[in-house]
């Protein structure tokens, strides 16, 4: 989002890993943290260090009163309203919806962007919520019919290109988290290059096939992974697909489909990652799982 909409270069760490990184990095690099909490013990310490280097932070927190936030050269809450269950499910939208929000701002900023673009981008954000909303019951009733099919499964590979990516790697985690059932989140581009062995009728395989029609960046990646999927099922590979409502080649390639409403490449990435949420949490329930408290984790890792 920060690259696309504000062209600024970013690197994404793992905050535990921060911390121990050289200091020879990005010039003058702006520092932003994420953590539900607000008190996660390796991305604290990350913002210490960011700290002490005397770089500029921001703190993306579900609590406004949290160290992360009250240390942080500026907050950004999400306002989600308490996650009841350790999984993070609204305050990972909310967050998302936030770094949208800062991107856009960072782009009137740095004069990449006009008032009247910057305003449609906004108007669009605050369409989600609605097309949310109206896809839910479809999705419910889908992924219920889904679950008795993958629940068996021996591991799930979630396949996303660009931004779309990270919410393969966010649905294979909440997978783990919520179903024990092991699940790992690649490039669409990079299933070719090793994990590709894996794939059987016993792993099925979880495609983001989005596209944005308006996007020729986002038309080119959805070409890519519409061909893969041809390959894919020419392998004899079960395919489950998120596509954009109106497709009509994708349920071709696919066992089964879910449609997300049509959005921008880069907001439709939070419509999508619903329809994850409620697949591990469908086949948790199946499993006997209590969704709410998987067992080994805890609201706020407070210790590395």
């Amino acid at each position: 989002m920060l690259e696309d909409l504000a062209g600024i270069s970013v690197d994404v760490e793992y905050a535990s890993e921060y911390t121990y990184r050289s200091t020879h990095t990005l010039h003058n690099p702006g520092v932003v943290v994420i953590s539900q909490s607000g008190e996660t013990a390796d991305t604290l310490a990350a913002l210490r260090e960011a700290q002490a280097r005397g770089l500029a932070t921001v703190a993306i927190t579900n609590n406004a009163r949290s160290s992360m936030a009250t240390e942080a050269s500026a907050s950004m809450p999400t306002f989600a309203g308490v996650e009841k269950a350790i999984p993070a499910t609204k305050s990972f939208t909310t967050q998302l919806a936030v770094l949208y929000s800062l991107a856009l701002h960072l782009a009137r900023v740095r004069g990449r962007m006009t008032l009247q673009t910057a305003e449609a981008h906004g108007r669009q954000l605050q369409e989600i919520p609605g097309l949310l909303q109206t896809a839910l019951p479809e999705w419910q009733k889908q992924i219920e019919a889904l679950t008795p099919q993958l629940a068996s499964s021996r591991t799930l590979l979630y396949l996303g290109r660009g931004a779309h990516y990270a919410i393969a790697r966010e649905g294979a985690l909440k997978l783990k988290e919520s179903a024990y059932l092991n699940a790992e989140g690649y490039p669409s581009g990079e299933l070719k290059h090793g994990p590709n062995a894996l794939v059987s009728k016993d792993s099925p395989l979880i495609m983001i096939a989005t596209a944005d029609a308006g996007d020729p960046d986002s038309l080119l990646r959805y070409s890519k992974v519409l061909q893969l999927m041809k390959d894919m099922r020419a392998q004899g590979a079960t395919i489950i697909a998120l596509a954009t409502k109106g497709d009509r080649e994708v349920p071709q390639c696919s066992d089964s489909c879910l449609f997300i409403p049509a959005s921008n490449d880069l907001l439709s990435t939070i419509l999508e990652v619903v329809p994850f949420q409620l697949l591990a949490y469908s086949l948790a329930i199946s499993r006997g799982i209590d969704v709410d408290r998987p067992r080994n984790l805890v609201k706020a890792v407070i210790e590395e």
